[in-house]
């Protein structure tokens, strides 16, 4: 497989490393200092491309590799807002698109027990449930688009709950998501249900960013052999 890393951060310089280690080949690297080479010419050069930047430029990207007809892996967050207009790209071009807002097996694998937790959960009305996230202090976007996604997850399957606030809150119809900034710490999820009585926890730490690169480099393999163009997930991978 014939990779672009766009974004050579700790996260860029990881997938790298598990690419070399899995014989594949990094032909192209873009970071700030060369980011005129994302050109539709060296897209086409590679099979996928890896994108792990920054919300501000996340969405950008993706264009260029969609517009090139191109297969990208994005884990950037905090861009969602411009998704509907990728995956028209994605019909309109005839590329791919595989996007996670956490590409950790273990998180995925929270995503669902999320889901049938709060099915579960539904008919016991004295218990609320909120969300915390905590990250390191270079993460820019709040809430962390994996506790979006858990929140999303709650919000499908609990009555209750019809919507998300970045706070806490007392509004009886509101999820809370409390996100926290410290440290070095890589990604602390964290998803309670709480009565006057007990509490139920479902928690999810990463202790480094291979759990994530690896996933990323999974899904990218993945990507490379579907042969129809689409937008996929780690549901799809899964």
């Amino acid at each position: 497989m014939k990779c672009a890393i766009i974004g050579y951060g700790k996260m860029g310089r990881e997938i790298e490393r598990i690419l070399v280690e899995r014989g594949h080949s990094v032909e192209l690297v873009i970071d700030e200092a060369n980011a005129e080479e994302l050109t539709a010419e060296n897209i086409q050069r590679v099979d996928v491309a890896f994108e792990f930047t920054t919300p501000e430029t996340g969405a950008d990207n993706v264009h260029k590799v969609l517009k090139a007809g191109g297969r990208v892996v994005c884990g950037t967050t905090g861009w969602l807002a411009r998704f509907k207009e990728m995956e028209t790209l994605v019909v309109e071009c005839g590329g791919s698109l595989f996007y996670a807002s956490n590409f950790s097996i273990g998180v995925n694998m929270m995503f669902r027990l999320n889901r049938r937790l709060a099915e579960l959960m539904n008919p016991y009305a004295q218990y609320d449930v909120r969300i915390e996230e905590t990250h390191h202090m270079w993460k820019k976007d709040a809430p962390s688009g994996t506790a979006i996604t858990l929140a999303e997850g709650v919000i499908e399957n609990l009555d209750r709950k019809s919507r998300w606030v970045n706070a806490s809150t007392a509004e009886g119809d509101a999820l809370a998501i409390e996100s926290f900034r410290e440290g070095m710490v890589p990604g602390i999820h964290t998803v309670t249900y709480t009565s006057s009585d007990d509490f139920i926890e479902l928690k999810h730490s990463i202790t480094n960013r291979r759990a994530l690169a690896m996933g990323a480099v999974l899904a990218g393999e993945y990507l490379s052999k579907v042969e129809k163009s689409g937008v996929y997930s780690m549901d799809d991978l899964l």
